[in-house]
């Protein structure tokens, strides 16, 4: 893989000039879904699909750009006196916001780069393509240019930052975070109201991790991922007036229930039940997987997803279709879709040998009740964004 990127590189940029390899994984989370901008727990954990980056430094201020995924956009120009956002930038406004945010935190780029990347995250899966990018793109610009007092923990907020303001999606910290701050075989319990976090073991003795894409994608921006996110914050408002409450993660669900009321519209008030509820599932979760409560931990996981779906209202049809075909299925410990919603992927917890008839049914049943062709992805959980060469 790594000598076919630096090869390719060479053929498009040139000979001249050390290179240097980075890897930034996407991400899955387990439980704790759209509780990371609303003050809650989340339980993510580094995936060993990712981003690859070629990178090397210029002489000059230009950038230049290439993605093995989009062959058919070329080789895309830009330079560092051009930082903003445009359309036809296509997916190089990723790195160019993170590069602009670099600029806005006063680590001045002192020249352009020549960049290649390859992804193996699906695009539109819901599995942080966008996140790992983004980190990987802090990743070379500190090590390129040696800005060391840079934490994994920075690379992620910055990420974040230019996510949020460079390219108009106000997701939380969760992806950049995982993507960042991985660890094999570990799931980040991470509390977001302050950025704590504690790895907890995900070694299933006798069951996998499996990732069903519906191959229906979504566009986060343009979606009603925003209008969520905007509901959530005028339900607290409503809260403050009536209680002291810093987020809607730090109530419990008792908490909520006596003041729900103060919130003025029945959609927002499932909203905000949503994000409470949901966080405390969190918490429960981790503490069940810790005590080795695998069915605990899954029946957590079927709830979340019923919350997404009628409470959040983040699902869709083709995605209910995935889960409830699984919850059918003797051997799934627990299905739940994942990610920011309106499409992308389920994750589910399969013991091991119901794998290869969990893969067949709900292919199957899923052919059968949408026309579409899902894909399967057992995955195994890796260490997070790193210089590779």
């Amino acid at each position: 893989m790594k000598e076919q990127l630096i090869k390719a590189f060479r053929e498009l940029f040139g000979e001249e000039g050390e290179l240097h390899v980075y890897f930034a994984p996407g991400r899955v989370n387990l439980i704790g879904e759209h509780t990371d901008y609303n003050g809650g727990h989340v339980f993510p954990c580094a995936l060993t699909l990712g981003t690859y980056g070629i990178a090397r430094k210029r002489e000059d201020n230009k950038l230049r750009f290439y993605s093995v995924n989009f062959e058919r956009l070329g080789v895309i120009e830009s330079s560092l006196e051009d930082l903003k956002p445009y359309k036809a930038a296509e997916w190089t406004n990723y790195p160019k916001g993170v590069m602009w945010a670099f600029e806005g935190r006063g680590y001045k780029l002192p020249s352009g780069i020549d960049m290649l990347i390859y992804g193996n995250i699906p695009n539109g899966s819901g599995l942080s393509s966008s996140a790992s990018l983004e980190v990987l793109t802090g990743t070379v610009l500190r090590d390129l240019f040696g800005f060391d007092d840079l934490s994994m923990t920075d690379l992620a907020l910055i990420g974040q930052y230019s996510e949020n303001n460079y390219n108009g999606m106000n997701c939380g910290i969760m992806d950049q975070f995982a993507s960042a701050m991985g660890k094999k075989d570990h799931a980040i319990f991470l509390d977001t109201s302050d950025l704590s976090y504690e790895y907890a073991s995900v070694k299933l003795e006798d069951a996998k991790i499996v990732i069903t894409n519906s191959k229906v994608k979504h566009s986060l921006v343009s979606s009603a991922y925003n209008d969520r996110r905007k509901e959530c914050e005028t339900a607290l408002k409503e809260l403050q007036k009536v209680m002291d409450v810093p987020s809607l993660g730090a109530l419990t669900e008792d908490e909520f229930e006596a003041k729900k009321d103060a919130i003025q519209s029945e959609v927002r008030q499932r909203r905000a039940k949503h994000a409470v509820y949901e966080n405390q599932r969190t918490i429960k979760a981790v503490e069940a997987l810790k005590n080795n409560d695998i069915e605990r931990f899954g029946a957590l996981m079927n709830a979340s997803h019923v919350s997404l779906r009628d409470d959040y209202e983040v699902s869709c049809e083709e995605i209910d279709v995935l889960v409830e075909l699984a919850w059918k299925i003797e051997g799934v410990v627990g299905s739940r879709i994942t990610g920011g919603g309106f499409g992308g992927c389920t994750v589910s917890i399969v013991k091991n040998d119901a794998v290869d008839t969990f893969i067949e049914q709900v292919g199957n049943g899923y052919r059968e009740k949408t026309g579409h062709e899902a894909e399967f992805y057992v995955v195994e959980i890796g260490d997070g964004a790193r210089v590779l060469s």
